[in-house]
Parts: structure tokens; sequence; C-alpha cells
């Protein structure tokens, strides 16, 4: 039986154990998180928050545009001008910063439940994480994490949310997508991607929450369109493009 190598299916996120798990976040799936805050009346327009692995900054930049105040941090230095330091957001004697209010982050999948739990050690109010829907699934990180800290709302996305490792592409855009069996040949395809995404959120236990506006499970409706803004992408990077001199066979649009 032959395998399935289409672009969807090979784009999935499946990482070394000692990988920086680098897959920068689309602005437009930040965006949808924060109006979902706005709509449960968060003020975050008077809040502080904390994005601990901000990668080239495309989350904390969003964050940026409701948040008070935003400190970006990472255990790596991707060259984000933003970026406050170079922290291990998980070291035991990480000395808490004062004052935040949100933690919010795209955490390493295979850290994800110990990104959880610090973050609700050092947030005042709340943590969101975006990871797969398939996070919340397996007895280990049940028993790690959601039997006795469960959370307060799961967003699942209805859209696909494309990260691809090591770049931030924009899923309008097709990018060069070179023949297994001849690289000089190829095509043009809209970067898209077989690995689901959800926003978990975590409200701190002192703050109430109405019985009305506490549904556990909220679908992300589709918004990306309505979200993204102009300049949210950088250029599609030279490994993409399609090579001088070639003629791409005609692009591929998602059914």
């Amino acid at each position: 039986m032959s395998q399935n190598r289409s672009s969807a299916v090979m784009q999935h996120r499946a990482e070394p154990t000692d990988s920086l798990d680098d897959f920068p976040t689309p602005p437009w799936a930040t965006r949808a998180l924060l109006a979902f805050l706005k709509q449960m009346n968060q003020p975050l327009d008077v809040q502080h928050a904390w994005e601990p692995a901000c990668n080239r900054g495309q989350m904390a930049r969003v964050l940026g545009e409701e948040f008070a105040e935003v400190w970006a941090t990472d255990v790596y230095d991707y060259g984000y001008e933003g970026m406050a330091g170079r922290v291990d957001f998980l070291m035991p004697d990480l000395e808490p910063l004062l004052g935040i209010d949100w933690i919010i982050t795209n955490p390493p999948f295979r850290l994800g439940p110990q990104f959880i739990l610090r973050a609700l050690e050092l947030a005042e109010v709340g943590v969101a994480v975006l990871v797969r829907t398939s996070f919340d699934e397996g007895t280990a990180r049940y028993q790690a994490l959601f039997r006795d800290t469960p959370e307060t709302w799961a967003l699942p996305f209805v859209e696909r949310v494309v990260m691809w490792q090591g770049v931030l592409l924009d899923p309008d855009v097709p990018v060069w997508r070179p023949s297994k069996d001849d690289p000089t040949q190829g095509k043009m395809e809209k970067p898209s991607s077989a690995t689901s995404y959800q926003w978990l959120v975590w409200l701190k236990p002192a703050v109430a929450v109405d019985e009305i506006t506490a549904s556990f499970k909220r679908r992300i409706p589709p918004c990306r369109k309505a979200l993204t803004r102009p300049g949210d992408y950088p250029p599609v990077p030279a490994h993409l493009r399609a090579p001088a001199g070639l003629s791409p066979a005609p692009l591929l649009e998602e059914l």
C-alpha cells in the first residue's frame, strides 16, 4: 500500500525530543483568542501578559495590540527585537515577574503540561495555550495535568491553522513544492496542514466565571480572513519559491 505523502499530511507536527519545536503562530490565530477573552469581559487593555516561548515575536506582537504591556522571552534567541531576554521558563529557580495577569503561548508540544502548570503558578488571572486538538488525549497527560487541573474553556478552530516548521506562511500565497522523484519539476500549492489546533484556557480559581459564559467548549468559527491584517506575513522565503527558469504545474486549489 502506498503512503499518502501529500503536503498536507507531511506537514504534521512531529518533533525529536531535543528540538526547539519551531512552529511560528499565524497572527490571526492569536487575535481569535483575544476576541474571545474580550467577549468574556477580560479588560485586556489594563492587563499585562507574558509570552514565554516568543520565537520570532509573531504572537507577542499581536498580544501587544490589546494588552497594556507584553513581556516576551524564550529559551533561544530567534532574533525578535522585542524579546526581553533568554529565559528557561521551566527552571525551578526562575524569579517570577510581578503583576503578570495572563501567560499566553504556543508551548513546545512535549513540554505542554509542564508549561501550563508553571504558568498557572505565575499568572494572576489566567493561562492560554495554543495546542493540537489531540493534546487533551492520553492517560499520561490526563494524570499529569487534566485530572486535577481541568481547563476552563476549550476553543477548537473549525479552520485549519497552518503552521510549518521554521517559517510563517500566508495560506493564500502558493509555495513551490518540488517533485519527490525529480527536483527539477514541481508545482505551486497553497500551504496547508493535517494538524488541527485549539486554544485551552484556564482562569485562576479566584476569578469568577458567570455560569452563562462558562460553557466548556466553544468552537472558533471561520475568522481567518476577517482577522488577517496587512503585513502579518513576511515574503515567501527563497527555498519555497519556484526556481528560476522552471515552469511550475498549475496551482492545485484546495478542495
